[in-house]
């Protein structure tokens, strides 16, 4: 089954999406899909509802796709996560995890307009695996505990502007990433039970219908295990956050590929978490 938020932003409502794609509402069991409803069973309440045949059936069918979750209470970020990646960035691999972060009113639908900040150059594309968290991570003994406390798994769109990133912001890396629209998050949430190796899914990106990046969670340098165990001896990650994994290469970072413009289109998918598709347009 697949978690979804379709609506008017703003005033997205729950539902589940089953095996043949049927739709049903989840309104009768939570107004929402956020850390409260994750940490308090809703997977597995929504898995038994669908199960019985007590969901009431609906159509999303022309309906706007927003974001898995809930405005998220964290959006944290892991650059350079791919060894191809850091390499074509100009750095070399780094040998612990680094560490930024998004504002989560960056997060918006899969489909969503990406907004292009006035004066931006630099605007690149990152297609990435993103974590939601079910539970409290907090001083995880090994990495072996860390998969328990996943709720699931989003496709997730890291924009970036490299010249705010990188150039002028004295290597704070937030104030190039926090844009709002950079974080477009779906289309929905695959529970984390039904994802069966986070670290051998295949992802893609695109721009203007031409090929970007191709590659594997395998190629992370830090697996999700190992990323949130190390954080958590830093930070306490709480149900409802949003770990971004990092991306492979194919960015235009690279120098292999121009930047992005307004009125191109950026398209990215991940095995098994869906597609998605964005128009840039002027903020």
């Amino acid at each position: 089954m697949r978690l979804m938020r379709v609506g008017a932003l703003s005033a997205e409502r729950p539902v589940v999406l089953d095996d043949d794609d049927s739709a049903y509402s989840l309104s009768g069991l939570t107004s929402d899909i956020d850390g409260a409803f994750l940490a308090g069973g809703g997977i597995a309440a929504v898995r038994a509802a669908l199960g019985r045949g007590e969901l009431p059936a609906v159509s999303i069918e022309g309906e706007r796709v927003g974001a898995p979750i809930a405005r998220p209470p964290a959006v944290v970020c892991v650059g350079m996560n791919y060894a191809a990646h850091a390499a074509e960035s100009g750095a070399a691999p780094p040998e612990r995890p680094v560490l930024f972060y998004k504002h989560p009113n960056t997060v918006v639908g899969p489909n969503d307009d990406v907004l292009v900040p006035p004066g931006a150059e630099k605007v690149d594309w990152e297609v990435e695996l993103g974590v939601v968290i079910g539970r409290r991570v907090r001083y995880l003994s090994s990495p072996d505990e860390a998969l328990d406390h996943v709720a699931g798994y989003v496709l997730s769109n890291d924009v970036s502007e490299r010249a705010l990133q990188l150039e002028v912001s004295g290597g704070q890396w937030s104030k190039g990433k926090s844009c709002e629209t950079f974080n477009p998050l779906g289309p929905w949430l695959v529970p984390a039970d039904e994802v069966a190796d986070p670290q051998a899914l295949g992802l893609r990106s695109w721009v203007n219908g031409e090929a970007r990046q191709d590659s594997t969670t395998a190629d992370m340098l830090f697996g999700v295990a190992v990323l949130l165990h190390d954080l958590s001896h830093y930070m306490v990650l709480e149900p409802g956050d949003l770990l971004n994994t990092g991306t492979p290469q194919g960015v235009a970072l690279s120098g292999r590929f121009p930047y992005l413009s307004v009125d191109d289109v950026m398209e990215i998918e991940i095995d098994g978490l869906g597609r998605q598709r964005q128009v840039l347009v002027k903020a």
